[in-house]
């Protein structure tokens, strides 16, 4: 059997002296920062009995806290209680000051190094908690709850009503997700907070918050997104994820500084979003065979033009899941990476490492891929050698910023790339924008104006002879919005995709050599049989999906 040693009473006797003197030493100290308390008026305490808010923790970072010596221990909305060292540290009076600045008033009082080192110590396990996983620590079962309870914005504006300060956070997330919510806008004012939520394209005011309860969600929203809780003056981005069962969403943060306070932008990027299929995108029977044959080509680039937000990246992950087979290997380059997709490699921009786009791409090229997706073209270093690749025995899949299909061509011509790299590598260039469907539940059908009829036949005369198209006279029926609970009374539901398409033919590569115009390359497009944006939206709109308010409001 092993032995067990006992302690002698030697040993005993110099823990106890050992002990007595840490007492005695312990003590002094709290005598010593006591006696400063009274010389500066201000309570001494050990904090046994005050209740620290972790909430209130987070007012200020850990290495703000450290540095200034000082804690923020409680908060309400009329009391904030600050511990601190001592009262003449230029950085403990400047923080002090901070706090003051943003309209709260500290009741400060004096404690110990060994205390307050203590209630640092709380940080971490805040930071266990909160980035272990990156993650919003939302209770599954009550998020559903929340969602079960929200039907639409109008039930949401009266759950904010009665909520808890703590739980605002978590039902402005259910309510975007029950919504479909692509973003959630917080825009402080001079007397409140605004809360919007942008819903199919469309931002939709939801609430006020107050200013108490909004710098609460700030703070919040700051650690999770891991930003930094004591700058105020200068723009921050951070992104999170909400966990749920089937699905992950990644949200994307952007924060600036406004006239009245912080401004929050958060992206929610649910990756059901890109999983839609080519031929859920909205393309039209005879588009979708076109684009069908061209994504079966091993060689040459296919372009995705549009303005930000026309649903461009939509259209470049249906592309890569229509593509994505296990003797396929698929690189992207993006900036950043918004959606993980499986089976893919999948890698980010970033300059301080001097990955770049155009660096990244030569890499990429090495890596001996089938496809390779490029983000986004701005340069002509990176337009070159995306093209370059395209001739090598890749399919290059991009975007760039023209306002319709034929522009692709000058905007790379401008770029710098030579018409004769520019006409063999692009096989096909495409332009879209996103409009909003009308709601099936609530939509009105009713005969066109005599104005409106002009209108359409002007747009649709063309195509009579290539399509087959309803009598365009006085007897022609439109649908237009109505109003219910379930399109939020907005008369809308969902978006769907508006295109064109430029085929790179034998005629239009000779004229390419030429540098056109966009005039030009147009007049040959459309020449060639190419259907152009607004022909796109008008056959939507006879085919009861749109209206004619939204295509003017989108085209």
């Amino acid at each position: 059997m092993p032995t067990v040693l006992s302690q002698s009473p030697a040993q005993k006797r110099e823990e106890d002296l050992e002990k007595k003197l840490k007492e005695i030493k312990l003590k002094g100290v709290e005598n010593r920062y006591a006696e400063l308390a009274k010389k500066f008026g201000l309570p001494f305490s050990t904090l046994k009995g005050i209740p620290i808010d972790t909430d209130a923790l987070n007012m200020l970072d850990e290495e703000t806290a450290r540095k200034a010596g000082l804690a923020v221990l409680y908060k309400t909305e009329s009391k904030l209680i600050v511990a601190i060292l001592d009262p003449e540290n230029t950085q403990t009076k400047e923080t002090l000051e901070s706090l003051k600045s943003r309209e709260l008033n500290p009741t400060v009082l004096i404690t110990t190094p060994d205390i307050l080192s203590s209630v640092w110590q709380r940080y971490k396990i805040i930071k266990q908690k909160v980035f272990r996983i990156g993650a919003i620590e939302v209770n599954e079962e009550e998020l559903e709850q929340l969602q079960e309870q929200i039907k639409d914005i109008s039930d949401l504006k009266n759950k904010l009503q009665t909520i808890s300060v703590t739980k605002l956070l978590e039902i402005l997330i259910a309510g975007a997700l029950k919504t479909k919510a692509s973003d959630i806008h917080f825009e402080p004012e001079q007397a409140n907070t605004r809360l919007r939520y942008r819903l199919d394209g469309i931002l939709h005011d939801i609430t006020n918050i107050d200013t108490d309860y909004y710098q609460k969600i700030l703070n919040r929203v700051k650690v999770l997104s891991k930003m930094k809780l004591n700058i105020h003056d200068s723009p921050q981005d951070g992104r999170f994820t909400i966990k749920q069962k089937t699905v992950d969403i990644e949200v994307r943060v952007s924060m600036i500084p406004s006239e009245f306070g912080e401004t929050i932008v958060m992206r929610l990027l649910d990756p059901r979003v890109i999983k839609v299929s080519l031929q859920n995108l909205g393309f039209r029977k005879d588009l979708l065979e076109i684009i069908e044959k061209e994504l079966t080509k091993k060689t040459g680039a296919i372009m995705v033009s549009g303005p930000t937000g026309a649903g461009k990246t939509t259209t470049l992950y249906a592309f890569v899941h229509h593509l994505n087979e296990p003797g396929t290997k698929i690189i992207t380059i993006e900036d950043p990476i918004e959606y993980h997709v499986k089976n893919i490699s999948q890698t980010q921009v970033n300059p301080k490492k001097d990955y770049t786009f155009a660096n990244g791409l030569r890499s990429i090229v090495r890596q001996d891929p089938d496809i390779i997706l490029v983000g986004e073209i701005r340069d002509i270093e990176t337009a070159e050698i995306a093209l370059h690749a395209s001739l090598t025995g890749h399919l290059v899949l991009s975007t760039i910023h023209t306002n319709s299909a034929a522009g692709v061509i000058p905007r790379l011509i401008d770029l710098g790339i030579r018409p004769q790299i520019i006409a063999p590598a692009i096989n096909i260039t495409l332009a879209q924008r996103l409009i909003r469907k009308l709601c099936n539940n609530c939509k009105k059908l009713a005969k066109v104006t005599p104005l409106e009829l002009n209108k359409i036949k002007t747009v649709l005369n063309s195509l009579k002879d290539r399509m087959t198209l309803p009598e365009l006279n006085n007897s022609l029926n439109v649908y237009s919005p109505g109003k219910c609970s379930e399109c939020n009374h907005s008369g809308y539901r969902d978006r769907i995709g508006i295109f064109e398409a430029f085929i790179v033919s034998k005629n239009t590569e000779s004229l390419i050599l030429s540098s056109p115009p966009i005039s030009a390359i147009e007049e040959m497009a459309i020449k060639e049989g190419m259907v152009t944006l607004i022909q796109d939206a008008y056959l939507k709109l006879i085919n009861g999906i749109t209206s004619i308010e939204e295509i003017e409001r989108t085209v």
